[in-house]
């Protein structure tokens, strides 16, 4: 009998041993997976907990994919859930063999006793859905960046659209039935009824809020004027209403003022101080202690102002969407439109003008916030005779801000030609007023509303709120300021000190 060779062992380098655990997979929690299908087939609540949390791709085994669909489909037509009906549905979609077969759905259920943290477990399986996607996201990009023939913008857009979408939790939102959308339709005029007939954005304009019923979320609005009409003042009062008043967050890119700037004619219109005293501060100690007093509810107003100078349609689109969901901003405002670039695409002005417009419009729609936007108008405004009003054909380089805008208005001041009075059949003065004019209106009606302006304080506001102060401040003077009968009336010392009365 032969001997059996002794072989000698190498001794093995225990550092140099590589574990699989050591490898990348995917983020996944197939134990809260299992878990979860498990509770919704025991008990109707756990279904009633997550169905808003989890869709079937936040499963990472396609076997529970499967299996969230036909709990899904069996909630969907309210139907009861569980061991035997979900076994049922998985056998008419044909998928219970795929899953495991009956087997597998009674270990599911022996595997959790109830309910009890369903909801904390299906936030954690989300969880590990968006860091998925997150790693097939960055892969894409990656590629993406590799390929030469990729203009650089466009992929800063598509890198910062879909991480949005992860973010706002709507990937790839599909088409919607009639029946859904009618709900929903219902739903928002219950919700409009429960704010007194108010569906959009209030302005704090009295007569363009009940006009237009606020500015509507996805709205591209395009105010329009010439040069020193007041666009910028227009659209800082109504910031201003909106952050202070309703407390609504507003963003402003000022393309045209410095963040300062803007800030100093808001602190202007807000504390009655003209500009030129608080560019010198030579204010009196009651101007000082109004300043800072009126300055505190500034100071606390949600505005966010963004003065980027040529700010690229790519950029407004990445700081917009940062706005909204770190901020929740419910308005955008760009002051103004003519100042922005479209980033790099070719092209006359107009083409490009046309681009971003087309853009706004589909900002505010991904964002669902009203977009408004300031314009230039051409110098036809100028040269034309008689009424000086404003028309569509006078929107400056492109007929494409008409067509993508929901509303074009325009800012008319006839005080700024010389012009004191009004062109209507009264022939009122026109001092110290504008018109905010609303040449188209997607949906609603046209008017011509008019405003008080106060040029010194830049701020626009309602022409009877206005008249209204103005009669509750003559009435606040001291004892000694009072005026005399004689004074009030027009009585002379020759009409004998006969009253008229």
């Amino acid at each position: 009998m032969e001997k059996t060779k002794f072989v000698p062992g190498k001794k093995i380098d225990k550092a140099k041993i590589i574990s699989l655990e050591k490898g990348k997979i995917p983020p996944q929690a197939l134990d809260l997976e299992l878990a979860v299908l498990g509770a919704m087939m025991i008990d109707k609540k756990g279904i009633d907990d997550v169905i808003d949390i989890l869709h079937a791709e936040a499963f990472y085994d396609k076997r529970h994919q499967e299996i969230y669909t036909a709990i899904y489909t069996l909630f969907q037509n309210s139907e009861p859930t569980d061991l035997l009906t979900v076994s049922s549905q998985l056998r008419k979609d044909g998928k219970l063999e795929m899953v495991g077969g009956d087997f597998y759905l009674i270990n599911l259920t022996q595997k959790v006793a109830s309910s009890a943290h369903i909801e904390y477990h299906a936030r954690i399986i989300l969880q590990k859905y968006i860091q998925r996607k997150l790693i097939s996201i960055s892969s894409d990009i990656i590629e993406s960046a590799y390929d030469e023939t990729m203009d650089v913008f466009d992929l800063l857009d598509l890198a910062e659209g879909k991480l949005f979408e992860v973010t706002q939790g709507n990937l790839k939102k599909g088409s919607e039935g009639a029946g859904d959308l009618v709900k929903l339709a219902l739903k928002k005029i219950q919700d409009i009824s429960n704010q007194e007939g108010m569906s959009g954005l209030a302005t704090g304009f009295t007569k363009l809020d009940a006009l237009t019923s606020g500015w509507q979320p996805s709205d591209l609005i395009i105010i329009a004027a010439r040069p020193g009409m007041g666009k910028t003042a227009f659209v800082i009062s109504m910031a201003k209403n909106m952050a202070i008043k309703f407390n609504h967050p507003v963003a402003v890119f000022s393309l045209e003022m410095s963040s300062v700037q803007l800030i100093m004619r808001m602190i202007s219109s807000e504390t009655g101080l003209t500009s030129e005293k608080l560019r010198k501060g030579n204010l009196e100690p009651h101007e000082w202690e109004q300043l800072n007093v009126k300055v505190k509810q500034l100071s606390d107003a949600p505005i966010f102002i963004d003065d980027t100078p040529s700010l690229s349609i790519f950029d407004l689109r990445a700081k917009a969407r940062r706005l909204v969901s770190q901020h929740g901003v419910k308005i955008l405002i760009i002051d103004y439109l003519q100042l922005m670039t479209a980033g790099g695409s070719g092209g006359n002005r107009e083409q490009e003008i046309s681009t971003i417009s087309r853009n706004l419009k589909a900002l505010g729609k991904e964002l669902n916030v009203p977009v408004i936007a300031l314009s230039q108008l051409s110098r036809a405004v100028e040269t034309r005779g008689g009424s000086k009003r404003p028309l569509l054909s006078d929107l400056r380089e492109s007929g494409a801000i008409e067509q993508d805008a929901d509303i074009v208005s325009f800012i008319f001041r006839p005080e700024y030609y010389g012009v004191t009075e009004w062109d209507d059949d009264d022939h009122s003065p026109c001092e110290g007023q504008g018109e905010f004019i609303v040449a188209k209106h997607r949906n609603g009606g046209l008017d011509n509303i008019r405003l008080k302006f106060t040029g010194h304080l830049a701020l626009f506001s309602d022409l009877e709120e206005d008249r209204s102060s103005e009669f509750q401040s003559s009435m606040n003077v001291s004892p000694d300021q009072f005026i005399s009968p004689k004074d009030a009336f027009g009585i002379g010392e020759d009409d004998g000190g006969d009253v008229p009365f």
